[in-house]
């Protein structure tokens, strides 16, 4: 073990933070080590400070990375702590998705005082969210609603539903869990009809490649399972290409020795989408993701992503 403290890069938002703090609290567990063994290093990223626009329109999902593996790359930081919906599909050289904490709900809650539901909205009604996936999914379920765009953290979006910018708005379950918030959901959308981002619940860890000291002190913390049900959604997410600008949500499931696997892609206006459902050997995890990635593809033809990206 190091002397000095171990870094920890997270952003900083409040779940963030308890993401940051799970993860710490846990090497403290596997280790036996005290909280001054470890310190959270806060790192702003550009799309934390860049908040009135889409993430589509300054650079996409990079943008709550790019400064936090700069610093790990460079050896500032230990290790970083993410979302794994934030990661793109392709990382920096020299650094890996080292370890997957056990995954929360993976489910997106729908936050109201206007109705308890989705389906309880009023016609016209206005839901705010920033992400492309909730807006076309929202679109395909209710074409009869308003939907726009609504960017910020946690509380930050709470607070304008609150002031009435939107009379409805969608966030993760283990979000709101983590932050303890989970009592303000008015309703959960379950994930056979309202399929959840890749990555959706999950916190990953990425580290330096070769990094021996590292990889031994988060051995103990990875929750295997759901490293294969990433690794199969990472998967179907890089055959797809995708990124913000594109609506893809996808789940893989462990049972046993085997892993299932749903997925869709649409598009923004939710008219159209195609989905998939697939299975096969846990053990096959990447495999499974990449040729599901690759049937929808073909289903979908290349003019359907061709026509709005």
């Amino acid at each position: 073990m190091q002397t000095k403290p171990f870094r920890i890069g997270t952003r900083g938002s409040p779940l963030a933070l308890a993401q940051a703090e799970e993860t710490r609290d846990r090497l403290m567990a596997a280790h036996g080590l005290e909280a001054d063994a470890f310190e959270i290093a806060v790192i702003s990223t550009k799309g934390d400070r860049v908040t009135d626009r889409p993430l589509a329109e300054i650079g996409g999902k990079g943008l709550f990375t790019e400064e936090i593996e700069a610093q790990l790359s460079d050896g500032r930081i230990d290790i970083a702590v993410h979302s794994s919906k934030d990661m793109p599909t392709v990382l920096p050289d020299g650094l890996y998705l080292s370890a997957f904490l056990p995954r929360e709900d993976v489910r997106d809650a729908f936050i109201s005082k206007n109705a308890p539901s989705l389906d309880a909205l009023p016609e016209g009604a206005v839901v705010g969210t920033s992400s492309l996936r909730r807006q076309a999914l929202v679109r395909r379920l209710r074409p009869d609603l308003k939907v726009v765009s609504l960017r910020g953290n946690v509380q930050t979006r709470m607070r304008k539903l609150e002031e009435g910018a939107v009379d409805a708005t969608l966030l993760a379950m283990a979000g709101l869990r983590r932050l303890g918030l989970e009592a303000h959901a008015s309703d959960v959308l379950e994930p056979d009809r309202f399929l959840p981002a890749l990555g959706q619940g999950a916190i990953c860890i990425e580290s330096r490649m070769d990094d021996s000291v590292v990889d031994d002190m988060l051995a103990p913390i990875n929750d295997e399972a759901t490293s294969l049900c990433l690794l199969c959604e990472r998967s179907f997410l890089a055959a797809l290409d995708g990124s913000c600008r594109t609506p893809i949500a996808g789940l893989a499931r462990i049972a046993g020795d085997n892993l299932s696997f749903a997925g869709m892609v649409l598009h923004p206006d939710g008219t159209q989408a195609f989905d998939i459902a697939a299975g096969g050997a846990a053990s096959d995890a990447a495999s499974l993701g990449h040729e599901a990635g690759m049937d929808i593809r073909s289903k979908a033809g290349e003019a359907f992503f061709e026509s709005w990206i």
